[in-house]
């Protein structure tokens, strides 16, 4: 393990430490991250066959009605904007704002720092499958915000909050309804 191994592995069991999770199945799932971390050194990595953290955004707009989903090219599933972390990713909140800018081509993002969920899912990074740790977080556009769609996606979209796709995974929904309370609350600091 490398220094920025390290130092990233150490931020996400901070930031997951000192998380307040807002329900008894955040809480256990925040356990279980925090169970898979002490157990894999490289957990924050996609390398990690078992599975790995990655990190995703609810983009909301300034006016905090809509958020921002992307039509994943290889999923076709209308998703937030998210992905693994990465070895420039100095703590796991530039990790979500750095797949948020890169995926929705707007500058001037800002993130807020605590998380806002976590979610769990099988996903086929390695032979066999493997699982997604996610931590979800929410995320702010600038005024006037306009999206530029990127190679990951066939599609970049706003969606008002109360008016998503009918088609949209329930872990989606949760995240845009958390992270509506969250754009309505001042933004946490560490």
């Amino acid at each position: 393990m490398t220094p920025d191994d390290a130092t990233l592995h150490a931020d996400v069991v901070r930031a997951l430490t000192r998380w307040t999770a807002p329900g008894p199945a955040q809480d256990a799932l925040r356990a279980d991250y925090l169970d898979h971390l002490a157990r894999h050194a490289d957990g924050v990595w996609r390398a990690c066959a078992p599975g790995h953290v990655t990190a995703s955004a609810a983009v909301l707009d300034a006016s905090g009605a809509r958020i921002l989903l992307t039509l994943h090219r290889k999923l076709k599933m209308w998703l937030q904007l998210g992905g693994h972390l990465e070895p420039g990713d100095a703590t796991l909140t530039d990790a979500a704002l750095r797949e948020a800018t890169e995926e929705s081509g707007i500058p001037g993002l800002r993130a807020d720092p605590s998380p806002v969920l976590l979610d769990r899912h099988a996903v086929p990074c390695h032979p066999g499958g493997s699982w997604h740790l996610d931590v979800q977080f929410a995320v702010f556009a600038p005024p006037d915000a306009v999206p530029v769609i990127s190679d990951e996606s066939d599609d970049l979209r706003w969606f008002p909050l109360d008016a998503l796709p009918p088609d949209t995974d329930d872990s989606v929904r949760r995240l845009a309804s958390a992270a509506r309370e969250r754009h309505t609350a001042p933004l946490a600091h560490d």
